[in-house]
């Protein structure tokens, strides 16, 4: 048989381990394998920044359980793609990234982008290695998508010498290694189970909580009954949306500080006690809260907290497990409880001091009010993609998600810049499942100005693969706070802006609707609600181009007094 190349075993590697995606930027050495792909029927989605490019593929392994390839170069290349490893890791999301290197006979002679690849990304994943020989790449390539998706969810990374790409074999000598299993479902003990649920029986002030976890588990099902069945408040975390709808009735996402801070029982499903659950601690909740952890992850059981039940396993069968128990032995939580009588008289009050922001006379849109009609607008199926300080968060409890899955954001980590590309897959996604003409499910990515900076050139990706995105830029002319075009030129008079221009602020009224345009995409500047509406109306309706809408909103726009802010120590 002809000899295959080192880029074709890779390539065929993949797409035994049913890996679909592949993102990245090309160059030397890794050319051949983007090539390789698409021959193996691979779809190869080249991206702007590998950054961009990693976010992308981690995002795909988080909407459908299984990774994607990040394909990087050497060197500066790799470097950028460690941001979008740390972050995949940090939210638990699988990812495969494969990088090129130098050539092995050229190491520690100062070859071309030479560095340790391999001992850097041992930081930023699960599983790192380097195949010793062509035959043992689809092991390595295994063992890399299988470590990726067991346990916790995360990071791998392939390293790749330069000269094992082109580099042939006869394929009689390859290893044959067949596609890796999906993850184990693991069960938690009979009488873990029994304890967490008279807990919950006895508890005067319960509250679920439903974090990203629940997502990637698809636990939605099961999730959606338990709330029925016992009446019990929930509080999803801001990638937890739609698991169970944000309309449900039980949801009370808009008492989320005196939720937290008034609960006996807590059961944290697919949540960690981190900074965005303020650790756990008082005054953010009871001194005396009982928790519940629901988790596949050993090392994440009392981790800040320690749990008065620790509910070790797969999160949608230990959540059958605790419904079970539910189902043979009804029981409801009172609707007439002071409990939820407390909650639902705090969303009352929290709905209408967002109603009046949004709806307060001003000749500037503010956050709210451009989010009162973009919530008018936006299709319920709709994908939400969000990143930005306060666009972000204030979105997060404006935006209804009526679906798992359907919201990505800055994460775990706070990442700033996942937005563009986190919008390139999910998209990639949306029109792939609908390949006979029909209409996708819309993907709107919902950016501060800051944050669409991060990577603001992944328009042209959009642009060239034609996909169905909207970006909704939500501009205030800074980082938090801007000034307008005025100040701005009193600040120029007064000298060198590098001294006199407050950190945060950004060049007021920057035409990022023009970038879109200047790329074949449809670019919309908004001042008013009226031309939000019509722009909103005119982009949902016309589907066949990227669109982007640049709300210029008051830079002195804020959002209301919170009883606590996602950081301790945040004054801002």
């Amino acid at each position: 048989m002809e000899e295959v190349t080192g880029a074709q075993i890779i390539a065929e590697a993949l797409k035994t381990q049913n890996v679909e995606y592949m993102f990245g930027v090309v160059g030397v050495p890794v050319i051949e394998v983007a090539m390789a792909a698409q021959a193996s029927g691979i779809k190869y989605i080249g991206m702007r920044n590998e950054q961009s490019a990693c976010y992308a593929a981690s995002a795909i392994g988080y909407l459908t359980g299984r990774p994607a390839v990040c394909l990087v170069v050497s060197g500066p290349g790799l470097i950028h793609a460690l941001g979008g490893m740390a972050n995949a890791n940090s939210n638990c999301w699988p990812v495969v990234v494969i990088g090129g290197s130098s050539d092995r006979d050229q190491e520690t002679t100062g070859a071309f982008q030479e560095f340790p690849q391999v001992e850097a990304c041992r930081l930023y994943s699960k599983f790192t290695a380097r195949p010793s020989s062509l035959s043992a790449i689809p092991a390595v390539i295994e063992k890399a998508v299988r470590c990726s998706i067991f346990g916790r969810p995360g990071a791998s990374y392939v390293d790749i010498p330069g000269d094992m790409v082109n580099a042939k074999l006869d394929p009689a000598q390859v290893r044959c290694v067949s596609c890796c299993p999906s993850p184990p479902v693991s069960l938690a003990p009979p009488g873990d189970i029994t304890s967490a649920v008279t807990l919950i029986k006895n508890a005067h002030r319960p509250l679920l909580i439903i974090g990203k976890g629940a997502a990637y588990a698809r636990a939605e099902c099961v999730l959606g009954e338990l709330v029925e069945r016992c009446g019990l408040p929930f509080l999803p975390t801001p990638m937890g949306k739609g698991v169970v709808p944000d309309t449900h009735t039980h949801c009370v996402a808009a008492a989320r500080s005196r939720a937290l801070q008034g609960a006996d029982v807590i059961v944290l499903f697919g949540a960690r006690l981190n900074w965005m659950l303020h650790f756990g601690s008082a005054p953010r909740f009871n001194t005396h809260v009982k928790i519940i952890q629901v988790d596949l992850c050993p090392e994440e059981m009392g981790n800040n907290v320690r749990p008065a039940a620790a509910l070790l396993g797969d999160i949608r069968a230990v959540t059958t497990q605790i419904l079970e128990e539910f189902r043979k032995a009804p029981w409801s939580f009172p609707q007439d409880s002071e409990w939820w009588v407390e909650l639902r008289q705090k969303m009352a009050v929290n709905a209408e001091v967002s109603k009046a922001l949004a709806l307060a006379p001003s000749p500037m849109l503010n956050y709210y009010s451009a989010f009162h009609h973009i919530c008018e607008l936006l299709p319920p199926d709709c994908v939400i993609v969000s990143e930005g300080a306060n666009t972000m968060d204030i979105g997060r409890t404006m935006i209804q998600q009526q679906l798992p899955r359907h919201r990505l954001d800055a994460g775990t980590f706070g990442t700033m810049g996942v937005g563009l590309g986190f919008a390139v897959a999910a998209a990639m996604l949306e029109r792939d499942k609908c390949p006979h003409g029909n209409d996708p499910s819309r993907v709107v990515c919902v950016e501060g100005d800051s944050a669409f900076g991060f990577s603001g050139m992944e328009l042209e990706t959009m642009c060239r693969l034609k996909l169905p995105v909207l970006i909704i830029i939500i501009n205030n002319n800074g980082i938090y706070s801007g000034v307008d075009s005025q100040t701005w030129k009193l600040l120029e008079e007064m000298g060198d802006l590098t001294t006199v221009a407050p950190p945060v602020t950004l060049l007021p009224d920057c035409r990022y609707d023009l970038m879109m345009s200047a790329f074949g995409g449809r670019g919309y500047l908004v001042r008013t609600a009226e031309e939000l509406r019509l722009s909103l109306q005119e982009s949902l309706r016309d589907w066949q181009q990227p669109a982007l809408i640049n709300v210029l909103i008051d830079p002195a726009s804020d959002r209301k007094q919170q009883d606590f802010p996602w950081l301790t120590r945040s004054n801002l």
